[in-house]
């Protein structure tokens, strides 16, 4: 993936600065970042709270279940490392892309802040921890990210490998700015209406795998419209943001955790739905296109 032309984006907060956020217990008798973001994973595949699923491997570890909890300094602008440049480079590539899809439909784009931070930060939704993996948070409109999410997905889940990483890194940022399309479209409040009204668990959980795997189909709508303005894709980007949308798939993380697959469980999706509705997405780059409220489409 070539991303130097991406405008870098001056959206970005960096919470990251000091080592940021809150102190994982690491080293002996505690968890490593990889086994967290991956218990992290599982929980969140599972419909679990991942805070119970860590508390109790810390204590089968012996490790100590406390934790430090400091909010770092916040920095706004483009990070000088590479993996900040990076991610305010993919945004700003959100940003201009999704800018003018909404004008060619006589809207008007507003971009999301993206918080980089390690360990934790508090979000309008809550205390976001590096166990939750990447999320949007509607109420603030941010995108929270903890990048040792990329590399705990190319480690233990064989998401991609190599250079290739950069486009399923890519693909995790789309996704979620796709949610903060949703937002600006009344999708997601009108869902979470919908959800509250619910009074079957898994009736709601049939409705998120639409949400979720919407804005896989819109994170394909990015990568169609940026592939038409810096044709940036190498070979092999593409399949490995296909590995990366299997590895995370509901059945795939369920057999890892649990050896088995239970279909009303799914709040993403399964790895073959993740992967064609990006594709639908990066085929033929429509908004229109990405319908998976419809019934018939899934």
């Amino acid at each position: 993936m070539r991303w130097d032309e991406f405008r870098r984006s001056d959206n970005v907060e960096d919470a990251r600065a000091g080592g940021g956020g809150f102190r994982l217990p690491g080293g002996r008798g505690g968890l490593g970042i990889g086994t967290v973001v991956v218990l992290g994973l599982i929980g969140w595949a599972l419909g679990i709270d991942p805070r119970l699923l860590i508390g109790g491997a810390e204590m089968l570890s012996g490790g100590s279940q406390s934790v430090e909890q400091r909010q770092a300094p916040t920095k706004a602008g483009t990070p000088s490392d590479q993996m900040g440049e990076f991610v305010a480079a993919v945004l700003g590539s959100t940003e201009d892309r999704w800018k003018e899809i909404f004008a060619a439909a006589n809207q008007r784009y507003r971009a999301p802040k993206l918080r980089l931070f390690a360990g934790s930060t508090q979000s309008a939704c809550g205390f976001a921890q590096a166990a939750m993996g990447p999320f949007y948070c509607p109420p603030d409109e941010r995108i929270y990210l903890d990048t040792s999410f990329f590399r705990a997905l190319a480690s233990n889940f064989r998401g991609c490998s190599g250079k290739a990483c950069d486009f399923s890194a890519a693909y995790v940022i789309t996704h979620e700015v796709g949610h903060h399309v949703q937002n600006l479209l009344g999708i997601l409040p009108k869902v979470q209406q919908i959800q509250r009204a619910l009074s079957s668990k898994v009736e709601a959980n049939r409705l998120q795998v639409r949400v979720e795997l919407q804005a896989d189909c819109f994170a394909g709508v990015w990568a169609f419209h940026a592939r038409e303005k810096h044709n940036f894709l190498e070979p092999g980007d593409v399949d490995a943001a296909l590995q990366t949308a299997s590895a995370i798939g509901d059945d795939m993380l369920q057999k890892r955790s649990q050896g088995y697959v239970v279909p009303d469980a799914f709040t993403h999706g399964s790895s073959e739905q993740r992967k064609r509705w990006f594709m639908t997405g990066f085929s033929q780059g429509k908004v229109s296109a990405c319908d998976t409220f419809n019934a018939a489409n899934l």
